[in-house]
């Protein structure tokens, strides 16, 4: 009876259960990332926009193999295999410092030099009255998205012909022009009065914050699959040591 109660004892690994449980957690949010990226892919294909393949590639080769990885975790959790969670901690260690290392260092550039530089690339549009037919499209998506008008003075921008995206149906966003304020502007016509470039770098500056918040927040959580990894390594091998003292009729109570 009491070897028995002391197998049902050796065989409990408290961080075994965590461990499986975060990695479900990780796989599912792997998934969800490797869909969106596929989704993206194929939207970008359709509408025939160039994106860099090494870009595409990277992406695809880091969600599959986080994906994985955490199979081989799981696998090694739950079959005891040690060699399993060597192999995961080694991926996860190499794949969290890469990450981390990378968003602290690209941060500034992300951050500062691609928002000054979307920024140059609508100012080089002005005067807006001249611009050619492929950035009106791009100003006009803008306008709509973000509810805005012109760059710099706002519908003045436009010179006297107000495109239909600076239309104006939400009180509180709008100025009222009554046909003087513009040469050839409609009288009582309501467009949107921020300009797009404090909006739209604005909202820029967000998006890139919260990439560079959810790259760093994965490499924090891979620190700590890895914690637990190693943590949970430990515990089965303390376990195989002790199952085989046991089968040797050796085992001393209160040695583990």
């Amino acid at each position: 009876m009491q070897r028995s109660a002391v197998f049902v004892m050796a065989d409990k690994t408290s961080l075994k259960r965590p461990f499986i449980f975060a990695n479900a957690v990780h796989m599912a949010l792997c998934f969800f990332m490797l869909t969106m990226t596929v989704a993206w892919h194929r939207d970008l294909l359709l509408t025939g926009k160039l994106v860099s393949n090494v870009s595409v590639v990277i992406m695809y080769v880091v969600e599959i193999g986080c994906l994985l990885l955490s199979v081989l975790g799981v696998i090694g959790a739950c079959k005891g295999k040690r060699w399993c969670l060597i192999l995961y901690a080694t991926g996860l260690a190499a794949a969290s410092q890469t990450i981390i290392v990378r968003t602290a260092l690209s941060y500034q550039d992300v951050y500062e030099k691609r928002v000054v530089r979307e920024e140059a690339k609508l100012l080089s549009m002005m005067p807006l009255s001249s611009t050619n037919k492929a950035n009106r499209t791009l100003l006009y998506s803008i306008q709509q998205e973000f509810e805005c008008c012109g760059l710099i003075e706002g519908y003045k921008d436009w010179g006297p012909t107000i495109p239909a995206s600076c239309n104006c149906h939400y009180p509180g966003k709008c100025i009222r022009l009554r046909g003087i304020a513009t040469l050839g502007a409609p009288k009582n016509q309501y467009v949107y009065q921020k300009p797009c470039i404090p909006v739209y770098v604005s909202e820029l500056k967000l998006a890139f914050s919260l990439a560079m918040a959810v790259q760093f927040g994965s490499g924090v959580f891979w620190v700590v699959l890895l914690v637990m990894s190693i943590k949970l390594m430990g515990q089965i091998r303390r376990k195989q040591e002790f199952m085989a003292l046991l089968q040797s009729n050796r085992y001393v109570p209160g040695a583990f």
